[in-house]
């Protein structure tokens, strides 16, 4: 069990250390391309933090475990919402801005009710991973329009907030201008390490998740929906944390909000595209409502005043709790 238990940590570690480096080395090459520093933020900066997640569920479904592949998926997006979001909000109340609530927030809960509803009558194929893919660059491509023409004092929407908190916890991340026209194979050489250790670390994480299921005596989704969806969240509870103590609480809500829609459409666009997989009968009885009902409630209290409070947050992690005692077997 320890070496399983090592396994897990170092799968984990390399994730997130691989997907930093990743990131980073793209940044830097998009940059020295002359990209857009808004094109950057809204996809290499907002997708870069779920590049442990992508790697984890896409293995997970090469390897045969569905209940990994899948559960990664959906608990990482109740774990957002409940544990990374409540935490946020008992650090510092969360203020809401419009745009990140009724349009990022009502697509959140559209994909995550169209997830749920197909989880019952389809397989994760690549009929519905093409679909996917194709609703987050339709999804992108509108934020990237809609923030182009911000006025002064603008508001922003989720995946502006995203790349904010992901570039607010990692100053590595905000291109430099400075840089424009440099070198390539630098950053080419470091994107390539990152993605090497991702890889490296998906596979440890995938074997030592379903070595630990095997050898707690439980099922392979109990351990995707919990330790490997709460694992692979890590940059999101990072960077939206960050934030909160920063007094930045406003783009925590953002980034939230962003990560599931990527969650959903992009890594399980991909993750079907690549292998497709059925999803588990229980993770669509039970996880996927409960995915569905922990974005509205998310909904409800940012609609409440425009704010998450404190206790609200209290509420939330209270709820991940539960879930958890009701998940974990005795």
């Amino acid at each position: 069990m320890t070496v399983t238990l090592l396994l897990v940590l170092g799968g984990l570690v390399l994730l997130v250390l691989g997907g930093d480096l990743l990131v980073r080395g793209a940044v830097k090459a998009a940059t020295r391309l002359g990209v857009s520093p808004l094109v950057i933020g809204l996809t290499l900066v907002g997708f870069g933090t779920s590049t442990p997640e992508l790697v984890t569920s896409v293995q997970a479904s090469l390897a045969g475990a569905p209940g990994i592949a899948i559960g990664n998926i959906v608990g990482s997006n109740i774990a957002n919402i409940l544990l990374i979001l409540g935490i946020s909000a008992l650090i510092a109340p969360i203020a809401i801005q419009s745009r990140a609530l009724t349009r990022d927030g009502v697509v959140a809960l559209v994909v995550a009710v169209l997830f749920a509803a197909l989880a019952f009558v389809w397989p994760l194929d690549r009929v519905v991973g093409a679909a996917f893919v194709a609703g987050l660059a339709l999804y992108i491509w509108t934020a990237f329009r809609q923030e182009r023409a911000v006025v002064p004092a603008p508001d922003h929407g989720a995946l502006y907030d995203k790349a904010a908190a992901t570039q607010g916890a990692d100053d590595a991340l905000v291109p430099d201008p400075a840089e424009k026209g440099g070198g390539l194979l630098g950053p080419i050489l470091l994107a390539l390490a990152g993605l090497v250790l991702v890889v490296g670390g998906g596979k440890l994480l995938v074997d030592g998740a379903t070595e630990l299921a095997r050898g707690l005596g439980i099922s392979e989704t109990v351990i995707g929906l919990t330790v490997v969806a709460v694992g692979t969240s890590l940059p999101e509870l990072v960077t939206s944390v960050v934030a909160a103590l920063r007094r930045q609480a406003d783009v925590a809500f953002g980034n939230i909000v962003g990560s599931n829609i990527y969650n959903i459409l992009g890594i399980g666009g991909v993750t079907a595209l690549i292998a497709p997989v059925d999803i588990p009968a229980e993770i669509a009885r039970f996880d996927a409502p409960v995915m569905v009902g922990v974005t509205l409630l998310m909904l409800l209290f940012a609609f409440t005043g425009k704010r998450i409070a404190r206790w609200e947050g209290g509420v939330l992690i209270g709820g991940y709790m539960a879930y958890l005692w009701f998940l974990w077997p005795a």
